[in-house]
C-alpha cells in the first residue's frame, strides 16, 4: 500500500467511525483533527485513534490499553491480539461506557 492509500483508508475508516458514534443512543462526544479521533464518554474517560502514517498504522488507546491495528486481508487487525478493529472497538466502548456499545461502519446506501 503507497502512503496515499493508506491515507484514504484511514480518512474513510475514521469517518466511518463518526457516522458509527452518530448512530448510538448514547451520549459521546467526539472530536477529529489531523489524523486523531477522541471520543469522550459521560464518565469522561476518552477512546483515541489516530494514524501513524510512518508505520501505516491505525492506533487505539483505551482507558484500559493501547493497539496497533494494521491493514490485512481488507481489514485492521490488532498486531499483537489479532482483534479486528470494530469489534475491539465496540468491547472498549461497551466497557467504558458501562453498557453495551455496538460500532460498525454503516452500509453504503443513501447518502
Amino acid at each position: 500500500m503507497n502512503d496515499l492509500e493508506y491515507d484514504e483508508l484511514t480518512d474513510n475508516t475514521l469517518l466511518a467511525v463518526e457516522e458509527a458514534i452518530e448512530q448510538l443512543e448514547l451520549d459521546l462526544d467526539y472530536e477529529s483533527h489531523g489524523g486523531l479521533l477522541s471520543i469522550t464518554f459521560p464518565d469522561q474517560s476518552k477512546i483515541i485513534i489516530n494514524k501513524q502514517p510512518p508505520l501505516q498504522q491505525l492506533w487505539v488507546a483505551t482507558k484500559f490499553n493501547g493497539h496497533h491495528f494494521e491493514w490485512r486481508n481488507q481489514q485492521w487487525i490488532d498486531n499483537r491480539s489479532g482483534s479486528e478493529f470494530w469489534q475491539l472497538l465496540s468491547d472498549a466502548a461497551s466497557k467504558q461506557a458501562g453498557s453495551p456499545v455496538e460500532l460498525a461502519p454503516q452500509q453504503s446506501g443513501t447518502e
